[in-house]
């Protein structure tokens, strides 16, 4: 392939980029199939480059690349396509991260489980924010390090090398069979990692699998910049607006909304700081209590990023485990807490609560003054000792607006450290950049948790600050707004399927604050047997979804997202947010999420439809 082809279809590809592969954090969503959408994109996009086709039209009816952000996008995907193409490699070897730290800890993370050497070789600078001890004390990876002035000083060795190098261009890269991994860091689009040579195949699932759990991709208008430079141009000005009055006013916004006692830490994603937020506790851990076991209490059936990421982080530290806490249909999360707290207390370990209230995919809350007496309850160990009181650490993602911070409030005397994804009702679906606050009971927590939201190069972007800058004024009325049209939705549905089990708060719960514009519906079903009725069910679930997205093409969409400006989003927990969930877990139910913008009427026209045909 030659390389003045690809940069030519590149620049007719930069100069007719959809809008939406830069404003959005999910494109077409309507031409999304789950299971390719790791090649179903770049296999389309072959067949343009073939065609020498780069027009907008045709680039606009590509189908979903990856989810979000974190895994991949549209851009995402060009870009290491066309560096791929350059250099000889399979797109597949390129792998972009907006982190410039992340993609060191990913090939060390595999190499801890291959039980393989590392050395990580260095040009000129590592990156600020690579802290060599800390990476080794804390997430027990094991590495050299190196600075060479030319790769053909290197000698022989057993394991796998890592060359880390500050790139001004981006372009074509002489591969040297003595690197196993090549870094570029790119100090103000992130970096990109190529994997050389068909022996290191086995890393790449695992890679993009650190990028999709603990960081993100490159952003879309970095690789925006990125794909410019490749071609020669100049590169596009990220943000116009002042980085550091935007992250004044993002960090005060969420203080107001919040109550809390300290300020926010924003990350490039809800994982990213709850990312920070694991390592942070397991460091304060290993410095407040040294040898005792640390416990991670996480609901089995919870969001599957969450589940999949705490025990991929209890995988690597030695003394830290995953427990399970249900929560969700029969079992009650107070009861479910006390139960496993007495556990941890009497094995003298130090406990880490992650919880979503509301839960998901139920929409359940708990009663809050019964959770307040479990977390507040001193505990002995069996050899008669106060236990390490517990840290609870919450995803509100559901309900942002709710104060459960605040001074006097629910969990004011209790350890609590609160996170909300920022793809949802932060940014209304603009950016992926998630928060997080403390009450003052954890204050003292929040500086290890900043420091490794550093290490791993993992806030937020210019430009996400200053998405979040303009849309979080305006969160609590849209969350307002989409409550209204949830629950107008839900009573209709009530009225015109009652067979139908329908988990949503109560009125009561809302009066109380709790305004969630996501419901999950389970559809009545019908069958001999349990193997059948389930069956039913879950084809009842692909039906509606299916009328749904087909008959409202511009508003409804199949996506695991929330709290978006425009639409109304629908998913099967079981096929997407609980994908790493066992099994056993999973909810094969519909969940479904309104936004404060949609035609309400047409919704209830087709789920009317939808009836008449059961």
């Amino acid at each position: 392939m030659k390389e003045d082809n690809v940069l030519s279809f590149i620049k007719e590809v930069v100069n007719n980029t959809p809008s939406d592969w830069l404003n959005l954090t999910t494109h077409r969503l309507d031409i999304y199939n789950e299971e390719l959408a790791k090649t179903e994109f770049l296999e389309k996009f072959e067949e343009l480059f073939e065609a020498n086709n780069a027009e907008t039209a045709a680039l606009s009816e590509l189908p979903t690349a990856y989810d979000y952000i974190r895994l991949g996008h549209p851009l995402s995907t060009v870009l290491e396509w066309a560096i791929a193409k350059v250099n000889n490699l399979q797109p597949a070897q390129v792998i972009s991260f907006s982190s410039r730290t992340v993609p060191i800890l990913a090939v060390l993370r595999k190499n801890l489980f291959n039980k393989k050497n590392t050395r990580i070789i260095y040009t000129d600078d590592l990156p600020k924010s690579f802290d060599a001890d800390l990476i080794k004390r804390v997430y027990g990876y094991h590495f050299d390090l190196k600075k060479i002035d030319s790769v053909d000083e290197l000698s022989a060795f057993d394991g796998s090398t890592v060359l880390v190098s500050q790139q001004a261009h981006i372009g074509q890269v002489d591969l040297h069979p003595s690197i196993d991994f090549y870094i570029h860091d790119h100090a103000n689009l992130g970096s990109i990692l190529l994997v050389n040579g068909s022996k290191n195949q086995d890393y790449i699932s695992k890679i993009q699998h650190v990028r999709r759990r603990e960081t993100i991709a490159m952003t879309p208008i970095n690789c925006f910049s990125a794909l410019k430079q490749l071609i020669g141009e100049e590169q596009v000005n990220n943000s116009n607006s002042d980085v550091a009055a935007n992250k004044a006013q993002v960090i005060a916004t969420i203080k107001e909304i919040t109550a809390s006692d300290t300020n926010a830490l924003v990350g490039s994603s809800g994982l990213s700081i709850q990312y920070a937020i694991m390592m942070g506790l397991i460091d304060d851990a290993l410095e407040q209590h040294p040898g005792k076991d640390i416990k991670f209490i996480v609901p089995p059936n919870c969001y599957g990023g969450t589940n999949d990421q705490a025990r991929r982080v209890a995988a690597c530290v030695a003394n830290v485990e995953v427990l399970d806490l249900h929560v969700d249909g029969n079992h009650d999360m107070v009861q479910s807490i006390d139960r496993v707290l007495d556990q941890v207390a009497k094995e003298d370990a130090v406990p880490y609560i992650i919880a979503e209230i509301p839960t998901n995919p139920r929409v359940e809350v708990p009663d809050l003054d019964k959770l307040k007496t479990v977390l507040s309850t001193t505990r002995k160990t069996t050899e008669g000792k106060d236990a390490i009181d517990p840290v609870f650490i919450l995803d509100q993602t559901f309900c942002p607006n709710v104060q459960f911070l605040k001074e006097n409030g629910i969990l004011s005397t209790i350890r609590s450290i609160s996170y909300v994804s920022g793809s949802k009702f932060p940014s209304g679906g603009k950016c992926t950049a998630g928060y997080c606050v403390a009450n003052k009971e954890a204050e003292g927590l929040m500086e290890k948790i900043d420091k490794h939201l550093k290490l791993c190069d993992n806030e937020a972007t210019d430009l996400q600050l200053e998405i979040l800058a303009e849309q979080m004024p305006s969160m609590n009325q849209r969350i307002v707004d989409a409550y209204k049209n949830t629950r107008e939705f839900v009573n209709f549905i009530k009225d015109t399927l009652p067979a139908a089990k329908i988990n949503f708060v109560s009125e009561e719960l809302a009066e109380e604050g709790f305004t969630p514009s996501v419901f999950s519906l389970d559809l009545p079903t019908k069958g001999a047997t349990n193997e059948e009725r389930e069956a039913h069910k879950r084809a009842l679930n692909n039906k509606l979804i299916t009328m749904m997205i087909t008959e409202i093409p511009n508003d409804s969409k199949y996506c695991v997202s929330y709290g978006q400006l425009k639409g109304c989003y629908w998913t099967i927990p079981a096929t997407s947010t609980q994908g790493t969930t066992k099994e056993s877990d999973k909810d094969y139910i519909a969940r479904v999420s309104v936004s404060p913008d949609l035609d309400l009427d047409l919704h209830k026209k087709v789920f009317a439809d939808f009836v008449g045909q059961m």
